[in-house]
């Protein structure tokens, strides 16, 4: 992964606040990210949440629409939620764009009978209980790269640390890239380390970390992040994009995440859900124009990666030999 020297961006409503005294102190060079994609580029796009074809074709009609590019489409119910031929459908769809396409792998403890995940503490979260989820995760990412599809979203270390283990030996393509859950972010540059050196690609930080927190990531690590600019309420329903520029500055690489709060949950999803699954996949499109307006406005939009680039870079990996 290259370096760069970081963009200065103008921040929202600087200049006007200049002029009435008010204006904040110089940008610090110290707090921002030296790191970039490899190829270059300090953020990519994601529209997440996308759960199947319908979605798909909406998210991408819109976005044709809208002039918003697209790097990466998610899907949050996991890929058991779809057959073989919608799975299909959607790798041949996302293929055509030069998009990539990440499908959730497996059971997860807040679905499983355990009652611990509804106690107060929430118990293991929803990651995966014993080993029988474990293997259902695997199971998942073999069907999905059976068919196609290229990058695999997380939620547990140990099936992390396990499906880095399968790619390394070749059970699984080389080139597929691990994409760590936002429902275990790590909150700390400590773990978002290890997260990397169990094979995350990407990681999902929590979007209420401080422009603060994110520099102290970024001075340990280089893998690419992924924050919800908009985060679903139920991670917290932060709006947090009017910091946009600012978090491309301290964050890089970053992929801005057009997430949707006060929207009901759609996971797992069915056809019971259609219009609303529908109808709010277009209006994260919509969040994305604004973000992109945004960032426009406030000179930090010239640092898009290349449409087409997925690939995270050379990153830190524990010894999978040992």
């Amino acid at each position: 992964m290259t370096d760069a020297a970081p963009t200065a961006a103008r921040r929202p409503g600087e200049q006007a606040l200049a002029a009435l005294g008010l204006g904040a102190p110089a940008l610090s060079p110290a707090d921002a990210s030296p790191h970039t994609f490899p190829g270059g580029g300090r953020w990519r796009t994601e529209v997440p949440s996308v759960e199947g074809p319908e979605a798909l074709a909406v998210v991408l009609k819109e976005s044709s629409r809208l002039d918003v590019p697209i790097h990466r489409i998610s899907q949050g119910s996991g890929v058991w939620m779809l057959t073989d031929a919608e799975i299909t459908e959607m790798v041949e769809a996302a293929g055509e764009r030069d998009i990539e396409l990440c499908l959730f792998t497996g059971p997860r403890g807040t679905w499983d009978i355990g009652g611990s995940v509804r106690s107060d503490s929430r118990g293991g979260g929803p990651r995966a209980r014993g080993h029988d989820a474990v293997a259902g995760c695997v199971e998942d990412a073999l069907r999905a790269t059976e068919l196609g599809v290229k990058c695999l979203l997380v939620a547990d270390e140990g099936v992390l640390w396990t499906l880095h283990r399968a790619r390394a030996a070749g059970i699984i393509p080389a080139d597929t890239t691990l994409k760590l859950s936002a429902l275990v972010g790590p909150v700390n540059p400590a773990s978002y380390a290890v997260y990397e050196k169990l094979g995350a690609d990407s990681i999902n930080v929590p979007s209420d970390l401080t422009l603060d927190h994110l520099t102290e990531i970024r001075r340990v690590s280089a893998a690419p992040m992924d924050m919800y600019i908009e985060a679903p309420d139920d991670l917290g329903g932060y709006v947090r994009m009017y910091e946009v520029a600012e978090l491309i500055r301290r964050g890089a690489p970053l992929y801005l995440k057009f997430g949707l709060s006060k929207a009901p949950g759609i996971y797992p999803y069915g056809h019971h859900l259609r219009d609303l699954t529908l109808n709010t996949a277009k209006e994260r499109v919509r969040r994305g124009r604004l973000a992109l307006d945004l960032l426009a406005r406030h000179g930090a939009d010239g640092d898009m990666a290349p449409l087409g680039s997925r690939l995270p870079g050379t990153l830190s990996r524990f010894n999978t030999t040992s």
